[in-house]
């Protein structure tokens, strides 16, 4: 399969948002503004392929080697989080103006299940270190572009009249929908 198949079904196809339902706590918590979920895009972009590369790693170095397969859920929770620990101490020591532009969003992406769901994705789908970054990538651009989509519209909600009993979570949630609904017109590209 080549790299730029895997990219584009990623995006679009597999969105791991609105065809996997991964990743829907901050798809819903953080899209009320197209700034805070472009930050939150781009600090899940960053978390996302340095954990899928680690647990890649640890998987075939010493998981899989050793019969432990069974434990990779639980390593993976602790490199995602102990990643996330790391570049947040990282980042405040070495560029504080990134740490605060970031702000609560490295936090969040510990709890994500987006990070963990495409790690154990790309182990169960047999993919090499490129292909695995390269869907990585790709999940993590359909992350962003679905929840910049989303606040965006959220933001134009925000403006129109809504009927009353429809105001809040009952049209965010229609809302949510019909866009996943959108991205099934690309099922026809898949692999």
């Amino acid at each position: 399969m080549t790299y730029l198949m895997i990219f584009i079904t990623g995006i679009f196809v597999n969105n791991i948002i609105l065809s996997q339902f991964l990743g829907i706590c901050p798809f819903l918590g953080v899209s009320k503004k197209i700034s805070t979920a472009l930050g939150m895009g781009m600090a899940v972009t960053f978390v996302m392929t340095l954990a899928t590369v680690v647990t890649y790693l640890l998987y075939y170095t010493f998981l899989q080697p050793y019969g432990l397969e069974f434990m990779n859920t639980v390593a993976f929770i602790l490199v995602i989080a102990s990643l996330v620990q790391m570049v947040e101490i990282i980042l405040k020591k070495t560029s504080p103006a990134l740490y605060g532009a970031l702000g609560i969003f490295l936090p969040l992406i510990t709890t994500n299940c987006a990070v963990l769901g495409v790690a154990l994705l790309v182990i169960q789908k047999n993919f090499t270190l490129m292909a695995g970054i390269c869907y990585c990538l790709a999940a993590a651009l359909g992350f962003t572009l679905a929840i910049v989509i989303f606040a965006g519209i959220r933001e134009r909600l925000e403006r129109t009249n809504v009927p009353p009993f429809m105001r809040g979570t009952p049209i965010v949630l229609i809302t949510a929908a019909l866009l996943s609904m959108a991205f099934m017109g690309f099922a026809g590209m898949s692999y």
